[in-house]
């Protein structure tokens, strides 16, 4: 049997005591990097004490101005949209050198790291909506790239075994102009440098109505869909492609859909539970427990087997109401697989 990786895919509550617009402020400003590297690194801390493998620094800014930020910087582009090495930084990833050395102390070995980057589909459909020039699609996905370089070679304490592309629009924009060759090339070229360095490169989609992009992309191995709250998407995938084109799966198993989970406890209990809080824990001690996160494994696991490379919660946590009930989905989903592996 493959081993089977638990990561997640990024987002998490802020703090109680940290608002977003400080989280935004300090980003922007960057004049309390002692705070701001602090709230990264103690969220980043219990994703590795819930249990996931290979964790994605908890991500606390916007997923396009992350990027775009600094593509439109004049003093960090060669020329428009082409941004410079040296300019293409992931901010988080300097916090969590901290987290990462005590780590290596701790059990002697080099904790491995997912990095999430925001594809250029993405970024082009913020920018420019429908309209297509295919020449600043391409540059974006160079500039991605670049991110991503730039992140493998700066890594001291860690090693980035996980590239993201992040391509939620894909799927389910109707502005989206570009043809199927277009976003191979696009995709070929965002991920160019991960691949080279020996990363999984995995394409995180919202809809795997068009997940064959990915596969017939070389340079990406692993397609996620989200599975938990959607099982219904595990039948649009034919196992034959994935074979084919050397393609594995990352599959949501948790359900990170707090709104229709909540909306579960409100019919039960007649109340607001964003209102009543009691109730809200029971999303992780009632719904989203071990035992149907182990199931949703097996189900899965009998239709793809060892087609399944990745396995974690479906999307972000960063709505979920507290760091608190984020933390127990993380430490449910790890024990959902521990039960898995020992009932295989």
């Amino acid at each position: 049997m493959q081993e089977i990786i638990f990561d997640d895919i990024g987002s998490y509550p802020l703090p109680e005591w940290v608002s977003k617009e400080w989280i935004q402020n300090a980003f922007k400003t960057r004049a309390e990097d002692e705070k701001l590297f602090s709230v990264i690194n103690d969220a980043f801390q219990q994703k590795i004490d819930a249990g996931v493998d290979v964790p994605t620094y908890p991500q606390y800014q916007d997923m396009n101005e992350q990027f775009l930020k600094v593509i439109r910087d004049s003093d960090c582009t060669e020329g428009p949209f082409d941004v410079k090495l040296e300019c293409a930084r992931i901010e988080e990833l300097e916090a969590i050198e901290t987290v990462a050395k005590a780590y290596k102390e701790k059990f002697g070995e080099t904790l491995k790291v997912r990095i999430c980057v925001t594809g250029p589909t993405e970024l082009y459909l913020k920018e420019f909506g429908g309209t297509r020039y295919a020449d600043i699609y391409s540059l974006l996905a160079k500039s991605i790239n670049k991110f991503v370089l730039n992140s493998m070679k700066s890594a001291k304490h860690f090693k980035i075994a996980t590239v993201s592309i992040d391509e939620p629009s894909i799927g389910l924009n109707p502005e989206l102009s570009f043809d199927e060759n277009d976003i191979i090339s696009a995709f070929s070229e965002a991920s160019r440098a991960a691949s080279k360095w020996g990363a999984d490169v995995e394409i995180h989609l919202h809809s795997p109505l068009y997940y064959h992009y990915a596969c017939e992309t070389p340079t990406i191995n692993v397609i996620g869909v989200e599975s938990a709250a959607n099982p219904s998407y595990l039948k649009l995938i034919d196992k034959k492609m994935l074979d084919d084109t050397d393609s594995f799966l990352r599959l949501g198993i948790a359900r990170t859909d707090i709104f229709s989970l909540a909306g579960i406890l409100n019919e039960k209990y007649c109340t607001n539970i964003w209102k009543d809080q009691q109730y809200m824990p029971e999303i992780v001690s009632e719904l989203e427990t071990p035992d149907v996160i182990a199931k949703r494994l097996k189900q899965a696991y009998r239709s793809f087997g060892s087609q399944i490379k990745y396995v974690g919660p479906d999307c972000g946590l960063g709505s979920w109401p507290t760091q608190k009930i984020a933390f127990t989905l993380l430490s449910n989903v790890a024990q959902g697989i521990k039960n898995f592996r020992e009932n295989l």
